[in-house]
């Protein structure tokens, strides 16, 4: 089977595995539904998940090639239960051998564990733990065409019953998310997203992302564009795939979406 490439939101902290805000109990409960449905907008069950989070930055890509990542609780002041979540899902060092042929300039980490763009997403998606994930790192600069041209490098992958899963969020200011002033920023970053995913080519799709920072409202949205850059992978690893919006929704009202290709 062939499988998508696959840009999600994966929410805030362990936000998913917390009681919801009193003053905003929906906040998290449409992003998690989609979180749930996942795997059935797959083809079937993937055989392993080559997935790149915002949350792991290396001079040059490097995957996390142990057997059985721990977890990496890299968040701060959340109730205790949350450092105590589990997520037993195996490493593919054997992937992870096939990623470095592929990039050729390529690093391996054999100690590191998931970070919370990994477990915490992939714990609702992927409840059972059983499908092996390879976690891939963001290169240090957040090139956009250096991780488009990795995504492309990596695309052969999905014809091998390999989903590939750029883990970011699509709107990222924290100092923004309880300010109405960026509402609208937000909603217009968004609408340049679906255009030129959903409704550009891909040659004019990839080419439209590597300046991202000239569509409305980019640097309100992305200050540091770490968790935009998953999708830049994704996106090159989509190829010649049409893309369709899979989640569109809002946090703090500023508006999120998730993106597929194939």
């Amino acid at each position: 089977m062939k499988q998508p490439s696959i840009y999600l939101p994966h929410g805030g902290g362990p936000c998913f595995f917390m009681d919801p805000p009193a003053d905003d109990p929906e906040r998290w409960v449409a992003l998690e539904g989609y979180l749930r449905t996942l795997p059935a907008s797959l083809p079937g069950k993937p055989d392993a998940l080559l997935v790149i989070s915002a949350h792991w930055e290396m001079p040059r890509p490097t995957v996390l090639s142990g057997a059985h990542p721990t977890l990496l609780f890299d968040y701060y002041g959340f109730p205790p239960h949350t450092y105590q979540l589990t997520y037993p899902a195996p490493g593919a060092p054997q992937l992870a051998e096939r990623v470095k042929d592929l990039l050729g300039d390529c690093g391996e980490d054999a100690e590191r564990g998931f970070d919370h763009g990994i477990f915490v997403p992939l714990k609702v998606s992927f409840p059972d733990a059983d499908i092996p994930i390879l976690q891939l790192s963001l290169q240090q600069g957040l090139d956009p065409l250096r991780h488009i041209e990795i995504g492309r490098k990596l695309a052969s992958l999905r014809d091998d019953n390999i989903a590939i899963i750029g883990s970011g969020l699509s709107f990222h200011n924290l100092r923004a998310l309880g300010d109405c002033r960026f509402d609208r920023p937000a909603a217009e970053f968004d609408d340049w997203l679906f255009q030129v995913l959903c409704e550009t080519a891909p040659d004019g799709r990839e080419a439209a992302l590597t300046q991202w920072e000239d569509a409305p409202g980019a640097r309100l949205a992305h200050p540091r564009e770490e968790h935009l850059l998953p999708l830049m992978v994704a996106a090159g690893a989509g190829g010649d795939d049409p893309c369709r919006r899979t989640f569109s929704g809002a946090l703090w009202d500023k508006a999120v979406s998730a993106f597929q290709f194939g």
